[in-house]
C-alpha cells in the first residue's frame, strides 16, 4: 500500500512539474503561396515532421495565388502570413494595414530566362513580353536589379501570371523570356537543361547600393492585433521553421520528396541539389530584429522605384523577446 501510495504521489508530482500534458495545441491559421514557392516549401515538412505539434501547434496551411494571399492577408481574413514577401508588408503598413514582419525565411534571388538567341542582356528585353508573377515582392525586387543595370522596366510588356504558371511559360517559349526564382528556376531547368539564365546583378548591385549581401527577403507576417493576443506562440511558430529549416538542411533527399510529392525522380533530386548547393535557396531563418538594418535596406530600395510611397512604421519589424 505504501508503494501504491508513493507511486501516487510521483504521478502527481510530474503533473505539477509539466503544466503543458496533456494541453491541446493552439490552432493556427496559415495563408501561403502554392507550390512551386518558397512559401510552400517549409510547411510539407513542418506537417511531415510534426513540427508544429511538437511545439504545441496545430498549423493549418491553406494555398493561395499571389493576389489572393495579397487580399486576403491585409484585408485581416488570414491573420498570419507564411510568404510574407517583406515588401509587401512594407506597403501594407503604408497604406493603414498594421502588420509586422515576425521572422526572415529566405533571402532574395530571382532569375530571368530566356530561349531567344537574340536577348543576351535585360535592355534586349525593352519592348519584348516578359511573363512573370507582376503581383509579387520578387518581381518588384528584380525591377529595381533590372535598373541598376540600365534597363528600362517601363518598357517591358509583362506578361502577367500566377508563380505555377512560369515555368510553362518558359517550356513553350511563350514569351521572350520568363522572370522566376526557385524552386520554379530549379525545377524549370531540371526539365530544359539548354534554357539561357541572364544575369540581373544581384551580388554586385546590393553590395554597392547597401554594403552588404544580405537581403531578406521573404519569412512570417502576422497583423498587429494578433500579435498582440497570441505573443506566446511566435517563439514557438518560429522554433517550428527554424527546425523545418535545420531538417531540410540535414536530409536534403528525403526533404525533397516533402517538398515536390508530385515530381519526377529528376524534379526531386534538382531540389535536393538545390538545397546542398544553397546558394540560390537563400534559406535564412533569423528574427526581423536581427536583420533591422537589412530590411530597412529593402525598404530604400523600395522607395527607389517608387513601390514604396514612405518609408514604412519601424514596427513593421517585430522585436523579438531575448
Amino acid at each position: 500500500m505504501k508503494k501504491i501510495l508513493t507511486s501516487l504521489v510521483c504521478l502527481s508530482a510530474s503533473f505539477v512539474v509539466s503544466p503543458s500534458f496533456g494541453q491541446a495545441p493552439e490552432s493556427i491559421s496559415i495563408v501561403v503561396f502554392g507550390a512551386p514557392s518558397l512559401g510552400a516549401f517549409l510547411p510539407p515538412v513542418i506537417k511531415a515532421q510534426k513540427l508544429d505539434e511538437k511545439n504545441g501547434l496545430a498549423i493549418k496551411f491553406e494555398e493561395r495565388t499571389p493576389d489572393a494571399y495579397t487580399a486576403q492577408f491585409n484585408s485581416g481574413e488570414f491573420q498570419v502570413g507564411g510568404s510574407a514577401a517583406l515588401l509587401t508588408v512594407g506597403l501594407a503598413d503604408v497604406r493603414g494595414v498594421k502588420v509586422a514582419y515576425l521572422f526572415n525565411l529566405f533571402d532574395f534571388w530571382g532569375a530571368v530566362v530566356t530561349s531567344r538567341p537574340e536577348v543576351k542582356t535585360l535592355k534586349d528585353l525593352e519592348g519584348k513580353e516578359v511573363a512573370a508573377a507582376k503581383g509579387t515582392t520578387n518581381y518588384v525586387m528584380f525591377d529595381w536589379f533590372a535598373r541598376q543595370l540600365g534597363a528600362d522596366t517601363g518598357k517591358f510588356s509583362v506578361v502577367n501570371t500566377a508563380t505555377p504558371g512560369l515555368v510553362g511559360y518558359a517550356m513553350a517559349d511563350r514569351a521572350a523570356a520568363i522572370h522566376l526564382w526557385e524552386p520554379a528556376y530549379t525545377t524549370l531547368v531540371a526539365k530544359k537543361p539548354g534554357i539561357r539564365t541572364i544575369d540581373i546583378g544581384i551580388g554586385d548591385s546590393w553590395k554597392k547600393f547597401t554594403g552588404s549581401t544580405n537581403i531578406p527577403y521573404l519569412g512570417v507576417a502576422a497583423h498587429v492585433g494578433w500579435i498582440e493576443k497570441n505573443g506566446k506562440l511566435i517563439p514557438k511558430l518560429y522554433a517550428a521553421y527554424k527546425e523545418a529549416a535545420e531538417w531540410v538542411s540535414a536530409n536534403p533527399e528525403q526533404a525533397a520528396k516533402l517538398i515536390s510529392p508530385k515530381g519526377t525522380p529528376d524534379d526531386q533530386k534538382a531540389i535536393a541539389d538545390l538545397i546542398v548547393h544553397k546558394e540560390r535557396l537563400g534559406m535564412n531563418v533569423q528574427w526581423a530584429s536581427d536583420v533591422r538594418k537589412e530590411i530597412q535596406s529593402v525598404y530604400s530600395a523600395g522607395k527607389a522605384i517608387s513601390f514604396l510611397p514612405s518609408d514604412p512604421s519601424a514596427a513593421t519589424i517585430f522585436e523579438a523577446a531575448k
